[in-house]
């Protein structure tokens, strides 16, 4: 048509065009071969018939047929051991495919693992997140209200921490009632609830324990390592390290009192009883890499030491043992060990 537009050049018709009836046939190299054999084969017989000179005598049926048989027999076994070449050519590309389709499966089941491991994990710290809101909550609620049992004096109440001893002239002057402190008039914290509170309450129902902490938090002193405490507690749960899981091994109770005392390196080596080297790795990197977890894990580090030298001072052998066994204590050995505070 005299209106048609033609097509630019550089931009090929969107539509398929038709194979042509003449196009070539898709042969293999062994069955091109094989066909030029067979074309070779019959060109011999046919030069071997026309060469032949011509016999008296009619041919039987048997020279007929084993006339055939030769010509035709070579051509047979030649396309036999074409079609056998095919063959083993597929079955090494269905073999080919069916590696790539394990493969395949193998990378989608790893991936689905690692997706599993990933909900799991994620699934932990949410658990995480909500038993931490359920704690401030007890926490809340046992502030709000009164203990009777701790405003009991009791004659086996020992304090934890030595109470520290005024200094100045003011000493001489007597308190007056109305402007006496209200950390002043609250009993000290003893051993067992400070022991306990460092141990943290092993569930929403350890009421022993919501009481203990509660306890401690009134107390200046104890409320900011409990609290440094739960900051590196939180944030080593986040990369599954749990103070559960570590089996630290024991350091003889004066080992501790040395700590105490001041002494550092290999004097108190003891104490970096953690030999979790997963635990180790993870709270390393952690602390190469991450600026807070840093700064957290250091000034928990010092809250201990000081906490501790306090409460070294009042508690016995016994004591000491049952705080090294709590999850603060087993958080101050991994980090002191992770920082190099008993090389």
């Amino acid at each position: 048509m005299a209106d048609a537009k033609p097509q630019r050049k550089g931009f090929p018709s969107t539509v398929t065009p038709r194979p042509r009836s003449g196009a070539p046939l898709n042969l293999s190299n062994a069955e091109r071969i094989a066909l030029v054999l067979s074309l070779i084969w019959f060109a011999l017989v046919v030069i071997f018939f026309m060469l032949m000179p011509e016999g008296e005598g009619s041919y039987s049926v048997f020279t007929v047929a084993m006339s055939l048989v030769g010509i035709f027999l070579p051509v047979a076994m030649i396309w036999v051991a074409a079609v056998t070449a095919r063959t083993a050519r597929e079955m090494r590309a269905e073999a080919q495919a069916l590696k790539q389709s394990v493969e395949a499966m193998r990378t989608a089941w790893i991936q689905q693992q690692t997706a599993r491991g990933a909900q799991n994990v994620e699934k932990k710290l949410e658990e995480i997140a909500a038993t931490a809101r359920q704690t401030e909550t007890a926490l809340a609620t046992f502030t709000s209200r009164r203990d009777a049992q701790a405003t009991q004096p009791s004659a086996d109440r020992k304090a934890a921490l030595v109470p520290p001893r005024p200094s100045g002239p003011a000493d001489d002057q007597p308190a007056l009632a109305l402007g006496t402190p209200a950390d002043e008039l609250r009993a000290p914290v003893s051993v067992a609830d400070f022991i306990r509170a460092l141990n943290f309450p092993d569930s929403a129902e350890d009421r022993e324990g919501f009481r203990a902490l509660r306890r401690a938090l009134d107390d200046r002193t104890v409320a900011k390592l409990i609290r440094a405490a739960q900051d590196v507690l939180n944030l080593m749960a986040q990369d599954g390290i749990y103070m559960d899981d570590l089996k630290p091994d024991r350091a003889r109770p004066e080992i501790w009192r040395r700590f105490a005392q001041g002494e550092r390196g290999r004097e108190v080596a003891a104490l970096g009883g953690v030999r979790d080297r997963s635990s180790m790795a993870l709270t390393a990197g952690r602390m190469r890499n991450d600026t807070i977890f840093r700064d957290a894990a250091h000034h928990f580090l010092r809250q201990f030491d000081k906490t501790f030298a306090e409460f070294e001072q009042n508690a016995t052998d016994q004591e000491v043992a049952e705080l090294a066994e709590t999850r603060t204590a087993r958080a101050f050995m991994l980090l002191g060990r992770v920082t190099g505070t008993f090389d």
